[in-house]
């Protein structure tokens, strides 16, 4: 089986880098990449789209062979999901891990609005910069609401290479089609001490677009740093589910 892994908002496909080795050890093939103006990609904020996303994930899957299990954490539950809504035959299982999930028609703002998670996160206002083509946040506010659970070493390495996000992807509406992405079977991975997306958001998103599995792992909004075994175990059983299907 193939994983694609795909990262939140501000990281890199670099963000797994504790996971890939344990589902690579397993016998699958792993790709962790960069989305469009984020990482080491070089795509300007200003050209980054959600539908830019979807189509550059679902052009990472057109490469495999088969079906892939499709991850994304965080902000990229939206990026996963438009790519489903792309290229769905190509997709075994979307996974969000700790991930937005939405509905047709509704931006990242609208999922997070009542929770203010982006503009607001943990009652901290993060203003675009002045030209609001991008956010950003304290690095020690950062710490604490993402690598809450985090060994220090870890959330250390990930403040050093966290980029600016750009903005208006974050209002961008999902298009989504029950024929398309509704065809798709999904996981949910719920972080139980999230303090990003807390746990009753990540149970309001689940109420309106309901998930076949779902599974927990008690730690932070950053679990591929905090808990990398448990989460590759959670990503190998639903894998297996998969394959068993």
């Amino acid at each position: 089986m193939n994983f694609v892994l795909i990262h939140g908002a501000m990281h890199g496909g670099w963000c797994w880098e504790r996971v890939v080795p344990l589902l690579e050890r397993a016998g699958h093939v792993v790709i962790a990449p960069d989305l469009p103006g984020l990482g080491a990609d070089q795509t300007p904020a200003s050209a980054v789209t959600l539908a830019g996303w979807g189509d550059f994930v679902a052009d990472t899957l057109q490469r495999l062979p088969g079906k892939t299990i499709l991850a994304g954490h965080s902000l990229g539950g939206m990026a996963i999901s438009q790519a489903a809504e792309v290229a769905p035959e190509r997709i075994a299982t979307l996974v969000y891990v700790t991930a937005l999930l939405p509905e047709h028609g509704r931006s990242a703002f609208d999922l997070t609005r009542d929770d203010n998670v982006f503009d607001q996160s943990d009652k901290q206002e993060i203003p675009p910069a002045p030209d609001r083509l991008t956010i950003t946040s304290d690095p020690e506010h950062v710490r604490a609401v993402l690598y809450g659970e985090t060994e220090r070493e870890w959330a250390d390495r990930a403040l050093t290479r966290l980029v600016p996000q750009p903005f208006a992807v974050l209002q961008m509406p999902a298009a989504l089609s029950a024929a398309r992405f509704g065809s798709v079977p999904r996981a949910y991975i719920e972080c139980l001490r999230d303090r990003v997306l807390e746990i009753a958001l990540q149970r309001r998103m689940q109420a309106a677009t309901p998930c076949g599995t779902v599974l927990q792992i008690d730690t932070d909004h950053s679990p591929f740093y905090s808990a990398p075994e448990d989460l590759a175990a959670k990503l190998l059983a639903i894998a297996a589910q998969a394959h068993a299907a």
